[in-house]
């Protein structure tokens, strides 16, 4: 599979361009803490990352980026006190009422990757008639990991290549993708995580292989368009060898 373009800056700093992108997906780290350091409640943290994401979003097709996939709820998440999980999920669902709406008029096209089984029923019902609403969109592929775990996602492909009766001479890595829960996700070239922490907490194991990786110190409430700038900069200023040599 062929990997999206080099971004290269062609001009000085204060007027950089980039060259269209692929895929960017980014691990939304540090609402919590956003809140408890200004002395506001977990979920008011949650819900202004909601506002980072679209705004951000909002930079990613300024900026060309053709797929975004971002960390939304993951499998451990559920493991969180009860009234915080409440919260999120009331959260995703005021997210997909009041902010991917004027995402989807500027050509977005939302999908979710992971389970959703486990989730209210009136969020999956909104999660699958807002996939539905934008499945014509092509402006850009935004992807929201929800219920979502590295881990379960490749004991669930090798499940289903058993399921499926496939002989274990005839699995290679290109039918092991095939069996992911979403084989349409482009591998991301760069993933970002904001906060600081500096690990990928069980996000996209197969997929990440041989992505970039860049650590932002700011919680992901404060990100915005210039932090998504720095970081495609911070890529495109590295060398991929993809294991060979330069």
């Amino acid at each position: 599979m062929k990997l999206f373009s080099r971004i290269r800056r062609k001009q000085k700093q204060t007027a950089e361009a980039f060259e269209p992108v692929g895929c960017v997906a980014i691990i939304l780290d540090g609402n919590g803490r956003w809140a408890m350091s200004r002395g506001l409640p977990v979920a008011e943290g949650h819900r202004e990352g909601t506002r980072a994401l679209r705004r951000t979003v909002e930079a990613a097709i300024d900026l060309g980026i053709g797929s975004l996939v971002v960390y939304g709820f993951s499998t451990e998440n559920w493991t969180r006190p009860p009234d915080e999980v409440d919260s999120l999920m009331e959260i995703f669902g005021e997210t997909i009422d009041r902010e991917l709406p004027d995402l989807a008029k500027q050509g977005v096209r939302v999908r979710f990757l992971g389970r959703r089984d486990r989730a209210p029923d009136e969020l999956q019902d909104k999660m699958a008639e807002l996939e539905a609403r934008t499945g014509t969109n092509d402006r850009l592929d935004l992807w929201i990991a929800f219920d979502y775990g590295g881990r379960a996602e490749l004991a669930e492909a090798a499940k289903r290549l058993v399921q499926a009766g496939i002989p274990p001479e005839e699995i290679d890595e290109g039918t092991f993708a095939r069996a992911l829960y979403e084989p349409e996700l482009p591998d991301p070239d760069l993933l970002i995580r904001t906060a600081g922490d500096q690990r990928i907490s069980n996000f996209l194991l197969w997929q990440l292989a041989y992505a970039e990786l860049v650590f932002v110190e700011k919680p992901w409430p404060d990100f915005g368009d210039e932090d998504l700038r720095a970081a495609l900069v911070e890529y495109a200023n590295r060398e991929r060898r993809f294991g060979g040599r330069g």
